[in-house]
């Protein structure tokens, strides 16, 4: 009886032993969960179209998603729509909520010559409102 309830046992642990084996050990941090994140990415700036001086920055961006509903419209708004909107959305878009300007050293090939040029990189996301003009 003894050896009945062990290979039960066994037979009943496989599947999470199997899981567990197919479970990558460490996950990976490239891959975004749901929602608005920063995201980083490598710039060149460029002085003219044949790259004679340049100068690299990594900057942030906003990338992600976010929940957008659509709902029947109130009676106030089928009124004053003629009954012509009868459904309403409401759309959230991943923008920018601060930004700051850092610096990017622009050097020429020579070494006779160099600038700081000032761009804009995203020091924080959110979800808000999606705006036609903005996108």
């Amino acid at each position: 009886m003894a050896q009945r309830v062990t290979s039960d046992c066994l037979v009943l642990m496989l599947p999470i032993v199997l899981l567990g084996l197919l479970t990558p050990f460490s996950w990976s941090t490239d891959g975004l969960g749901p929602g608005c994140h920063l995201y980083p990415i490598n710039v060149t700036v460029r002085s003219d179209r044949s790259g004679t001086c340049q100068g690299a920055r990594v900057v942030y961006a906003c990338v992600g998603y976010c929940d957008s509903r659509a709902f029947p419209s109130r009676y106030s708004v089928l009124l004053a729509s003629n009954f012509t909107r009868n459904i309403t959305s409401v759309s959230h878009c991943c923008t920018i909520s601060k930004a700051v300007k850092v610096k990017v050293r622009v050097e020429c090939p020579e070494g006779h010559r160099h600038d700081n040029i000032e761009i804009l990189t995203a020091q924080a996301c959110r979800c808000h409102m999606c705006h036609k003009a903005r996108y």
